[in-house]
């Protein structure tokens, strides 16, 4: 039984806890809500009635994004977000100060008596200090993107929307405005924007996120690796390599395919590798979130949002020009 995301589709908050979803590989129930007309369901798991809402299979409730964020990176975090420094400040600053100041500069007319050219200039100050810290460091905590970075960039985006012209023409912020187009260039960015009619019982009921399955834990899996890297993995206790020349921490997860699909995967990425393995792996066994997800040609491949520990690899066999080892 999958988790219940009630959501809506451009709100930041609901954006930010969608986003920690597709980062721990985590496939949930999706119930897309109108904001006039919420439903009956939502109103009585959260009565406060605001997104997004997290119903858990044993029933309990998560009400926050950033609650929702932490849970879903508690399940799986390959890229290690929750490590790369302590967020708490930016993120106070963000959902409070922040926050208040982008409501009076974008929606101005429903606060009588705010000026919109200071709360402009007071969110810009604000602005004008994330600039300096992902110019000094590349992002807003360090070297490596943070959970702050996951948790703040949806607001700014909506500044921008409330001002593009000012935002993209404003020369002293970068560093900033590279730093969100990273995240509106993703290609996690299209998946976390997916449109959906707002759900009903009767109606059509969808997964988030919408191009992505479970995978069955019943079919064995499949992984291609360079022998050099499997030795490393052996020596270490675990293997941490997503694809030819890439970790699970720069991709987020480790390419899996099913048999099937084995031989074309050899065949695009390593018939100059050299000696290569074949890794099968029992599903059952491993203990990270597993989802297949859709690649640009619509095709589903399975994938590892953690590490793959050793004792999940069933057998090791070396692939020949291609050839599927018979008794894999």
């Amino acid at each position: 039984m999958l988790p219940i995301l009630y959501s809506f589709r451009r709100c930041p908050y609901a954006m930010r806890a969608r986003w920690a979803l597709l980062e721990a590989g985590l496939l949930v129930q999706w119930r897309e809500i109108a904001l006039k007309a919420k439903p009956a369901e939502m109103l009585t798991v959260s009565p406060k009635g605001t997104v997004p809402v997290l119903v858990l299979p044993d029933g309990n409730v998560i009400e926050e994004s950033l609650a929702v964020m932490h849970w879903a990176l508690d399940q799986a975090d390959p890229r290690e977000l929750s490590n790369a420094g302590d967020a708490s400040a930016l993120i106070e600053q963000n959902d409070g100060t922040f926050k208040h100041h982008l409501d009076r500069f974008k929606y101005n007319d429903r606060y009588p008596g705010t000026k919109k050219e200071e709360q402009r200039a007071a969110g810009l100050a604000i602005l004008h200090c994330w600039n300096q810290r992902i110019a000094d460091q590349g992002w807003l905590l360090g070297e490596h993107c943070s959970l702050a970075d996951a948790a703040l960039w949806p607001f700014v985006r909506q500044w921008r929307i409330a001002d593009p012209e000012g935002f993209d023409n404003d020369n002293t912020l970068e560093a900033l405005r590279h730093w969100l187009q990273h995240f509106l260039e993703d290609p996690r960015f299209e998946r976390l924007m997916q449109r959906a009619d707002p759900w009903s019982a009767g109606g059509q009921q969808h997964h988030f996120p919408a191009d992505a399955v479970a995978v069955p834990l019943d079919q064995p899996l499949f992984h291609l690796a360079l022998k050099a890297d499997w030795q490393a993995a052996q020596a270490s206790g675990s293997y941490r390599i997503s694809t030819r020349g890439m970790s699970l921490e720069q991709v987020g997860f480790i390419h899996c395919s099913w048999k099937e699909q084995v031989k074309a995967t050899f065949e695009r990425f390593y018939t100059d590798a050299g000696e290569v393995l074949l890794l099968e792996i029992d599903p059952a066994t491993v203990n990270a979130p597993l989802r297949a997800d859709a690649i640009p040609s619509g095709e589903l491949f399975p994938h590892l949002y953690g590490q793959l520990p050793l004792k999940a690899v069933r057998s090791v066999s070396t692939m020949n020009n291609g050839q599927i080892p018979i008794n894999a």
